[in-house]
């Protein structure tokens, strides 16, 4: 069923692309690009990425794939390089050494927003929200995909727009009013907003820092939740996080960074009987 739902969705998004092409909406390159890469070509493979900041050795040879309709978590110790690799990822960072491909094609070192563009979307530990931008302004901002749309956006209302929000806001269970500035929220309804930014965004692939750091027992049910259920939808997920419980249930597939390095993967089960990886938590 859920690859029946991403062969239609493919489909209709190849459709609407092309529409916009056919009316001047995208130019031919971001057209050709979109198609190409498509909201549905889920497939991210970093091949051998290192990366070093002076002498220390942040990632060392780290290869690994986010696999399309796949949650993979990648799992380590405090400073084992798993947000380094996001931030390589997003080229927040830029790699010292190797290469990275979304769908065969080699994005290494492409600007932050570029990769945004081709569909990476993310969050981050610390949750970055504009305090003076209200809830409702945050998800316009993030589900417009051009300046003109942006700034159009604030002045005029669009319905589908407002439906969209109203979809996203009930999916990750934020029951504020959409005016409510995001200085005004508690900490776990910023993570919540935050997660709502990241689905908003037009993208194939979700990357997730920490999505339950510092919540409550109760939220991080609410964010299980959320998560299987973008899966259930065909969604493409990565998530890092140190709650060894919520990723064990959660993950069809994990990597584990110790020191930079790739010392384990596998499923669930299979990296919980790991010795490597009992070792690099436990100690020797």
């Amino acid at each position: 069923m859920k690859n029946k739902i991403l062969r239609i969705k493919k489909s209709l998004y190849v459709l609407h692309t092309k529409v916009r092409s056919l009316f001047g909406l995208l130019d031919a390159q971001d057209a050709n690009s979109m198609l190409k890469h498509g909201v549905f070509a889920m497939h991210l493979d970093i091949k051998k990425v290192s990366k070093n900041f002076g002498g220390i050795v942040a990632l060392d040879k780290c290869s690994l794939e986010i696999k399309e309709g796949k949650i993979i978590a990648i799992i380590g110790p405090n400073g084992s390089g798993k947000s380094t690799l996001f931030n390589v990822i997003s080229n927040i960072v830029s790699a010292g050494k190797g290469k990275i491909y979304f769908s065969k094609e080699d994005i290494t070192g492409r600007e932050e927003h570029e990769i945004a563009k081709i569909g990476i979307s993310r969050t981050f530990q610390e949750v970055r929200l504009f305090k003076n931008l209200t809830i409702e302004e945050h998800l316009k901002v993030a589900l417009s995909d051009s300046d003109y749309k942006l700034i159009k956006s604030f002045f005029y209302r669009q319905p589908n727009e407002d439906d969209r929000i109203k979809e996203i806001l009930e999916m990750v269970g934020l029951k504020k009013p959409v005016s409510t500035l995001s200085s005004e929220l508690s900490y776990g309804q910023k993570k919540l907003l935050g997660l709502a930014v990241a689905i908003a965004k037009p993208h194939s692939i979700l990357m997730l820092d920490e999505p339950v750091a510092g919540i409550n027992p109760e939220l991080r049910k609410e964010i299980f939740r959320i998560i299987k259920e973008l899966n259930n939808k065909g969604e493409s997920i990565a998530i890092i996080e140190h709650d060894m419980n919520f990723v064990m249930n959660l993950a069809h597939y994990i990597y584990v960074l110790d020191s930079g390095r790739l010392i384990a993967e596998g499923t669930p089960r299979e990296v919980q009987k790991n010795k490597r990886v009992l070792e690099a938590y436990l100690g020797k």
